[in-house]
């Protein structure tokens, strides 16, 4: 399996942020098959004019966004597979698993782990907790190794340990970037382009970190809750996700931007409606 792209901050906080609340008012049966497709469509095709009523937190665009990330992180459309993985990238964090790309050098592992055991006292990561909080900030396997790797994967198997993973995705990265998302008044794409941020960047008070990616846009762009443009807010904060990536080595590859996020805006499709088209890291794929 190809790893791709799970480097982020140490700071690992849910956003403190003055949310606006902005209900989804009616769910949309998209389908979203999953498969390897021919190149991204041209900006030049005919564009999605309708809303969609829903947001990124419609269970159907959920599952998009999902796969979404999966092509960047994992080189595959199947996320489901990704709970039992688990290995050290050489990002300088430590061990890299789950549906998320859970770091033990950047807390969200530990604070998975010990959701885990809270639920479940008896389980077979439960011991390893203390080497857990030891190497936390770090990228040290001390009292890891050498069985970690294969427990985790014996982990996977239990469904509360996957519930587990769901739960910690969506506290600390989903639901902060779908409510940010709707209090700036964007879209399915643009809640998609605050989370795929803070599953990268995570956030805290690096310059790098989602706030003051979504800041650095503001300084560009008005959003649509403050009478902005959409596709040209969107425009800025995609500029300037570019320039947080481009200020560490590992994310020198932008292509999760520029031939996915920015396929989907320049062809007008701020709902995600599918069929997708994509490319990441060279490879294509498609949403039907």
């Amino acid at each position: 399996m190809r790893s791709r792209s799970i480097a982020r901050t140490a700071t690992r906080v849910t956003l403190g942020l003055a949310l606006l609340a902005v209900p989804a008012t009616a769910v949309a049966a998209t389908p979203a098959p999953a498969g390897r497709a021919a190149d991204p469509a041209p900006a030049h095709a005919a564009p999605h004019t309708a809303r969609a009523a829903v947001g990124l937190d419609d269970p159907a665009k959920k599952e998009i966004a999902m796969q979404l990330v999966s092509s960047a992180e994992n080189s595959s459309l199947d996320w489901k597979a990704q709970y039992a993985y688990i290995e050290d990238i050489g990002d300088g964090r430590g061990y890299t698993g789950g549906i998320i790309g859970f770091t033990s050098g950047t807390h969200d592992m530990l604070e998975l782990v010990e959701l885990y055991t809270k639920r479940k006292p008896d389980n077979v990561l439960a011991p390893y907790l203390p080497a857990l909080r030891t190497v936390d900030g770090s990228n040290s396997h001390e009292g890891l190794d050498p069985n970690y790797p294969k427990d985790w994967r014996k982990a996977a198997q239990d469904p509360v340990f996957r519930k587990a993973q769901d739960d910690e995705r969506d506290r600390v990265y989903f639901n902060p970037a779908v409510e940010q998302g709707k209090a700036d008044g964007l879209g399915v794409l643009g809640q998609f382009a605050y989370y795929d941020a803070i599953v990268m960047h995570g956030d805290g008070d690096e310059r790098t970190s989602f706030s003051n990616i979504r800041k650095r846009a503001l300084a560009k762009a008005e959003p649509p809750a403050r009478g902005g443009d959409e596709k040209t807010y969107l425009g800025a904060f995609l500029d300037a996700r570019v320039w947080a990536m481009q200020q560490e080595e590992a994310h020198g590859d932008t292509s999760r931007v520029d031939t996915e996020q920015r396929v989907f805006l320049e062809r007008g499709n701020l709902d995600l409606h599918t069929p997708l088209d994509w490319k990441v890291y060279g490879d294509s794929y498609h949403i039907g």
